[in-house]
C-alpha cells in the first residue's frame, strides 16, 4: 500500500470528491482508496468566501471506499493548506457540515464583537447611566 496523500478526484459520473487517498497495486491492477471521501464546494456572497462540505455518500456509514483506476479521469495532490485544513475540521466535527445551512460561524476577525444579548445587555446600562446623570448644556 503507497502513502497516503489528500487529493482531488474528477469521476467518470461527473463527481468531484476530495479525499485522504491510498494507492494500492494489487498485482497491477491498482486500487483506489478513499478515506472519508467528501464534496467541497467554493461559494461566494457579498460577505466573502466560504466552503460548503457534505460527505459524498450521504447514507453509508462506513469512512472507506475503493475505487478503480477506470473509473477516474484524472487525479490531483492537494497542497493547499486551507482546503486541508476544511477537510480535517469537518472530520473532527463528527459529520456536521461546518456551514450548516450556507452560513459561515461568525467570529472576531469577521466583524463579531458581541451577541444580540451582551449588546443589548450593554446598551441598556449605556442608558440606565445616562438617566442618572443630570444633562449639561
Amino acid at each position: 500500500m503507497g502513502d497516503e496523500f489528500h487529493a482531488v478526484l474528477k469521476l467518470i459520473t461527473g463527481e468531484e470528491i476530495f479525499s485522504l487517498v491510498s494507492v494500492d497495486e494489487n498485482d497491477g491492477d491498482s486500487i483506489i482508496m478513499l478515506s472519508n471521501p467528501v464534496i467541497m464546494k467554493m461559494l461566494s456572497s457579498p460577505a466573502g468566501k466560504y466552503v460548503k462540505v457534505k460527505p459524498w455518500l450521504e447514507l453509508p456509514d462506513q469512512d472507506l471506499f475503493l475505487i478503480k483506476y477506470d473509473k477516474i479521469i484524472t487525479m490531483s495532490e492537494v497542497t493547499d493548506e486551507q482546503m486541508i485544513k476544511f477537510y480535517t475540521r469537518y472530520l473532527n466535527e463528527d459529520d456536521i457540515d461546518i456551514e450548516v445551512d450556507g452560513q459561515v460561524s461568525l467570529n472576531n476577525k469577521m466583524g463579531l464583537l458581541a451577541t444580540v444579548e451582551d449588546a443589548r445587555q450593554s446598551l441598556e446600562n449605556i442608558f440606565k447611566n445616562n438617566i442618572d446623570k443630570p444633562n449639561n448644556p
